[in-house]
């Protein structure tokens, strides 16, 4: 409707009035909605009551999507999704006086108490008014606005380093340090970056990504690398001779993760002067025999905390300790017990564990209380000795104006695919699956007959649609959460046990057990089979969450099968193939969302013969060699090149390990160019197409060889079918190429044009 800017929406509510049957689409960011109430819709002057909407609850800050669906409207659209500007007639932003006033943190120095209270709700305001529109989770970024609050107040950044652990932590982050008036853009195209990133702003010292990177700053993504890059900012600071501080905030629920471990032993040992906070959110994505973790804050742990962190209780321990070295090496080790057991009785547990690694523990504080935080964070500032501090912040509940409200945001489950345009084009196009769906189905369909299958899942977030397979095998699912390296070996236990491992990672995560996949899978011919799901580009998540790499990663290993499909169709025989591989790793890779087309549900899969692909239609002349969902694509091109005359071949290659080669011989000795397509990097499908064809004379003939891959960058934050158009594989560009292979250059200018 709303593209149809003339349409006469009075016309409409009168076809609508005598028929109202609203429905909640089955889509992924639709699971986020409920049916609230009945509303008029005000636009051009007309006062349409007929129109019922859905929209989110107010008290759970669920992201906010109009959705319409009436049954005598199908004429005009049959699934009418409300663009975001229609949210303006449901939501009235909150007044922000005290926010109004800072552009940048130094703003925030003047301010008094209650003041500084007043602007955590006014920025927990802003926060939820621009990510619920744009229906992206807004609860992680909520719960830490206190405590980005008494950061900034306490500590002088951009000369003090502020590194953020997560994304979704930095929200606030990024309002107070002048980016207020952009952050309306965030995860759009050519707007702010979801992650904290150092093109963006001096204060983002560096970039954060998949969700534990703040100690280890580089190392891997939800492996906390920002500690060991905090290490090396922190020794080049005590090199160069400058006093600024360095502050990292972490997650609870990326403290799983060995190389947090690794960092923080590494700081201790080097006692280099640094704050390690930890956001304990009271979520965690690895299973634990005692369920969520009970931490509570009272009045004593807040007493203790700020007894703590003064100066004279660390100058009295400190002393203490050299007093008890003087007296020799038993009584050192009889002190240091002593300490060990008082804090282990009074403090919570695991504190001892940071004291081991050489981190002077300080906490619980409540994360809600901006006076206490201050408080801690500016002993912790002025204290004289050397060493690592870790502060202990509790924000697993989030206080508002209106009460206290718990969080309502699970870190195990994933987020919506991709930002309200994304969602809006998936809505109108009539689909409601995605490709997770469907292999779960298929993976469910195929553990009914085969008690032998499990289930590992590692990574960021689980997918809403592996709750099907929990649910009906629960003895058979194992997620693991972020620690991908351990899921891989644990795969490959599990498999040299007997049993048939399917083990579930996002590509971007996959990066992070390259070695474990490498030794402990591929060089042993254990038979783990790897679901490499949000393959490709992702759209809003942008680069740090985007897939590009596994095929190159993958294939060139010696002993890997690699296959990808075109459709759902084929997704469901590749899970059916996997499942009868008992000799060697199998991996198949699909993208983030929608499903191409749907027949109804699942059925069983036929498995595939390995090695084979297989044409989908005949021309001459020129032919394209798919890879993936890329193959819609391709096919979407030949119907644009019989515009201008041309039939092209097309053909789904399925496997990029091993290589259809009696296909690829066909394909050369038909036609004058051959085009492999792929949604990968450099080194992937079509670089293992040109050695066979190279080594196999095919190139020494007639046939001339273009390969179209992503380019060799990374692709920013936008919706998908932008970044598709930036990377140049929308099915516009892969015509095109074919085009100005035949030498006809003007008229690829206009089909681009």
């Amino acid at each position: 409707v709303q593209e149809q800017g003339s349409f006469d929406l009075e016309v409409l509510g009168n076809q609508l009035t005598s028929s109202m049957d609203t429905a909640l689409l089955r889509a992924p960011a639709a699971r986020y909605l409920v049916h609230e109430e009945c509303a008029p819709l005000h636009s051009k002057g007309y006062h349409c009551h007929a129109l019922r909407y859905v929209r989110c609850n107010p008290t759970g800050l669920r992201p906010c999507q109009t959705l319409v669906s009436s049954s005598t409207s199908r004429g005009l659209n049959q699934r009418v999704a409300a663009l975001p500007d229609v949210d303006d007639f449901f939501w009235e932003k909150d007044p922000t006086p005290i926010l109004d006033t800072i552009d940048a943190p130094i703003h925030l120095k003047n301010l008094s108490s209650k003041e500084l209270k007043q602007l955590a709700n006014e920025v927990r305001s802003e926060i939820s008014f621009i990510m619920s529109r744009k229906c992206q989770p807004c609860g992680p970024g909520r719960s830490v606005v206190e405590l980005t609050i008494a950061i900034h107040y306490v500590f002088n950044a951009p000369m003090d380093k502020i590194l953020w652990d997560a994304g979704q932590l930095a929200y606030a982050h990024k309002i107070l340090t002048g980016r207020r008036s952009t952050f309306h853009t965030i995860k759009q195209k050519n707007g702010l970056s979801g992650f904290t990133s150092r093109f963006e702003s001096e204060y983002d010292p560096f970039g954060a990504g998949h969700g534990c990177n703040s100690l280890s700053a580089g190392l891997g993504t939800a492996c906390l690398l920002e500690n060991y890059f905090l290490s090396g900012m922190a020794v080049a600071r005590d090199i160069n001779g400058r006093k600024n501080r360095i502050v990292a905030v972490i997650n609870n629920w990326t403290t799983m993760a060995g190389q947090v471990y690794e960092a923080m032993g590494h700081a201790g040992f080097l006692d280099s002067n640094m704050v390690v906070i930890l956001n304990d959110s009271c979520h965690t994505l690895l299973p634990k025999a005692d369920g969520r973790p009970k931490m509570s804050v009272n009045a004593f742990s807040s007493a203790l905390s700020k007894v703590q962190s003064s100066k004279g209780f660390r100058r009295f321990r400190e002393a203490a300790k050299g007093l008890a070295k003087w007296f020799g090496k038993g009584m050192h080790e009889f002190a240091a017990k002593v300490d060990e057991y008082a804090r282990g009785m009074i403090g919570p547990h695991g504190a001892t564990l940071f004291e081991e690694l050489g981190l002077y523990y300080i906490g619980p504080i409540d994360g809600h209380n901006i006076d206490d935080l201050i408080c801690v964070l500016k002993e912790v500032a002025t204290l004289d000795s050397t060493g690592p501090v870790l502060v202990h912040v509790i924000t697993g509940t989030e206080n508002d104006t209106s009460g206290s409200i718990k969080s309502d945001i699970d870190p195990n489950e994933e987020e919506p695919s991709s930002s309200s345009h994304d969602l809006l084009k998936f809505l109108e196009s009539g689909l409601s699956r995605t490709y997770n769906d469907c292999f779960v189905e298929a993976l469910t369909a195929e553990a009914e007959n085969d008690k032998r299958i499990v289930v590992v899942h590692g990574g960021m977030g689980m997918d809403r649609s592996l709750r099907l397979f929990q649910s009906r095998f629960p003895d058979r699912f194992f997620d693991l959460g972020i620690a991908e390296q351990h899921a891989v070996t644990f795969s490959a236990g599990l498999a040299c046990g007997g049993l048939k491992p399917f083990c579930i990672i996002p590509s971007t995560f996959l990066q992070r057990a390259y070695d474990q996949i490498v030794e402990d899978v591929d060089m042993q011919r254990i038979p783990v089979r790897f679901a490499i799901t949000n393959a490709g580009l992702v759209g809003s998540e942008g680069p740090t969450n985007s897939g590009p790499f596994d095929i190159t990663f993958m294939s060139c290993l010696p002993n890997m099968i690699v296959m990808s499909p075109s459709n759902e169709d084929e997704l469901v025989d590749m899970v059916a193939t996997a499942a009868t591989i008992e000799d060697r790793p199998i991996c198949f890779r699909y993208p983030r969302g929608a499903i191409v087309g749907s027949n109804g549900s699942i059925m069983y899969g036929n498995p595939l013969e390995i090695g084979k692909g297989e044409i989908l239609a005949e021309g001459k002349e020129i032919a394209f060699l798919g890879f993936g969902e890329v193959v819609q694509r391709c096919l979407i091109a030949r119907s644009l090149l019989s515009n201008f005359g041309i039939q092209a071949t097309v053909a789904n290659a399925r496997f990029c390990k091993p290589l259809d080669i009696d296909l690829i011989r066909t394909l050369c000795q038909h036609h004058s160019f051959l085009i492999t397509v792929e949604e990968g990097t450099v080194g992937g499908f079509g670089s293992h197409v040109s050695q066979f064809i190279s080594l196999d004379g095919l190139l020494d003939g007639r046939t001339k060889w273009r390969p179209i891959v992503l380019p060799d960058r990374y692709i920013e934050h936008a919706s998908l079918a932008e970044q598709l158009d930036i990377a140049g594989l929308t099915a516009h560009h892969i015509a095109a190429t074919a085009l100005t292979l035949l030498g006809r250059h003007r008229d690829a200018l206009l089909l681009m044009k």
